[in-house]
């Protein structure tokens, strides 16, 4: 398939993606270590890993071709911890510590089994494309059933738990930084779920657009936050920062 100009730079996007996911990682986990605390930073910290683990696929395939395990890795990293590692970090702010950890015991073990049905489940290459990913290419059409549940329940804390803030912090002059930052954030994780959604359809393409639009809405919304001032221990856990 010949693709053009334009076509060919956004399947090139991811390798950008990777880095700027990189880079973020780097800085959440430099504020953990520096705070001694916060499980929110920790798994936003491995979010972003994930998130530079699924973008990283992509553009191994844009420069070096199609590849099973490539794939297979790209699945469990895009459709299964592409959101749900910030959305696990976000329930830390939002239901506590006991809640949280309840909820991540059960995603962290339904991430694992489905991720065993991924490299277990027959691939049919005849419809791979030597330069783009997309899921149509397992047999096994129940693995692909388990990944809107899990980026429903990561939509409800990355998006809605961003949202949440942001209406709280709407209140407050104070606080405009954190409402402008939660509302990056809160659109800066709606959009990879758009390009999902898109890649079901088969414009894989609309994903790699997404996600680097994504990271930097996320990365400027977080940035926002951390500028703005310290919020009281009651409105703390309500607080992104």
């Amino acid at each position: 398939m010949e693709f053009s100009p334009l076509h060919q730079a956004v399947l090139y996007l991811p390798i950008l993606s990777t880095l700027c996911a990189t880079f973020f990682a780097w800085v959440l986990f430099s504020r953990f270590a520096e705070k001694g605390a916060g499980p929110h930073l920790f798994w936003w910290g491995i979010g972003m890993v994930t998130y530079g683990m699924g973008t990283f696929t992509e553009a191994f395939t844009s420069l070096v071709g199609w590849n099973e395990t490539v794939f297979r890795f790209w699945y469990v990293a895009g459709a299964f911890l592409g959101g749900y590692p910030l959305a696990q970090g976000s329930a830390y702010l939002h239901l506590g510590r006991k809640a949280a950890n309840r909820w991540a015991y059960f995603w962290v073990t339904v991430i694992t089994v489905a991720s065993a049905f991924v490299f277990l489940a027959p691939i049919d290459t005849s419809l791979a494309e030597a330069h783009r990913l997309s899921g149509n290419v397992i047999q096994w059409r129940g693995v692909r059933l388990v990944s809107p549940f899990i980026n429903v329940w990561a939509m409800v804390f990355l998006v809605g738990g961003a949202v949440v803030s942001a209406l709280r912090f709407k209140k407050d002059t104070r606080f405009k930084g954190r409402f402008i930052g939660n509302t990056l954030i809160a659109v800066g994780g709606l959009l990879p779920g758009i390009g999902g959604s898109m890649t079901r359809a088969g414009y894989v393409e609309v994903l790699y657009i997404t996600e680097l639009m994504g990271l930097i809405l996320i990365y400027s919304g977080y940035r926002f936050c951390l500028a703005a001032p310290a919020v009281e221990p009651v409105a703390r856990r309500l607080a992104v920062a």
